[in-house]
């Protein structure tokens, strides 16, 4: 079956399941479930029931598909990602991103948790992301006729666009939240950096580090949607004074930075 004829066949499931004309795609990153509590939900579907959907492996990733109203606009937000490190590819990494792209939104809002570079930068602290590093070693529009999708050479001037980014700063100062802003650079994992890692991507002007959203970035340019994206910053990368990784004290900050995602998404939808 060709990759067409897959995404065909999960498009017709979801619009057979009552899935239509969603103006926004939310992906929801590690410890950043709360947001869906805030959605007027009307139809809710496990992965695992989608036809050629991979499933989210990592444990607190949910793994679901969720369509309802969020801020009196239609959404569709993916509960859960894939990541190179479970084992996929680059184009199931990025499947859900098409799929959503086909159901019709407009306009693409990413969250994820990472690892704070810049050490003015503390835990807990939000960081929207204004470019990127793609330290991932390989694109997600490397594959035989990549361009019958979208635009193959597809343009990296403005991964993150300048529109949604300024309104989301004007959305920060107005709900008196501290956002940063930076450069987030996407690794393979699962295992976390070394201190000869950490170092490098200091040298490289790096604000923060993680094991995701660069691949779906690049689909959504490939697809020439408009995306945003902000990083929960979860641990505090410093070479010079590095402590063992705690996966639960990483969730655990994520949950408590989690109301300042959810009040920054909820008045950006408002505002789009």
């Amino acid at each position: 079956m060709t990759k067409q004829q897959q995404l065909k066949e999960t498009k017709e499931y979801l619009v057979n399941k009552g899935i239509s004309a969603p103006e926004i795609g939310i992906v929801l990153g590690t410890g950043l479930g709360k947001l869906v509590d805030e959605i007027i939900i009307e139809q809710e579907i496990p992965y695992s029931e989608i036809p050629h959907f991979p499933q989210a492996t990592v444990e607190f990733h949910s793994g679901k598909l969720i369509y309802g109203t969020l801020s009196g606009k239609k959404v569709i937000v993916m509960s859960g990602r894939f990541h190179l490190y479970e084992g996929y590819n680059l184009w199931e990494v990025t499947y859900g991103i098409r799929t959503i792209q086909q159901i019709g939104i407009k306009t693409l809002l990413i969250s994820n948790a990472a690892g704070a570079i810049n050490l003015n930068f503390k835990k807990g602290d939000l960081m929207l992301i204004e470019d990127h590093l793609n330290l991932q070693g390989s694109s997600p529009l490397a594959f035989k006729g990549a361009g019958e999708f979208g635009d193959l050479f597809a343009d990296m001037l403005e991964p993150y666009s300048k529109k949604l980014n300024t309104k989301m700063k004007a959305i920060a100062k107005t709900n008196d939240i501290d956002l940063k802003e930076g450069v987030y650079a996407s690794v393979v994992g699962p295992q976390l950096e070394t201190r000869a890692e950490y170092r490098m991507l200091q040298i490289l002007e790096v604000d923060a580090v993680g094991m995701s959203t660069v691949p779906e970035v690049i689909v959504a340019k490939h697809l020439r949607l408009p995306c945003i994206a902000i990083s929960v910053l979860t641990d505090e990368c410093d070479p010079k004074n590095l402590q063992p990784v705690n996966i639960q004290e990483i969730i655990d900050v994520a949950g408590k930075a989690e109301p300042k995602m959810i009040t920054l998404f909820k008045e950006l939808i408002k505002s789009i």
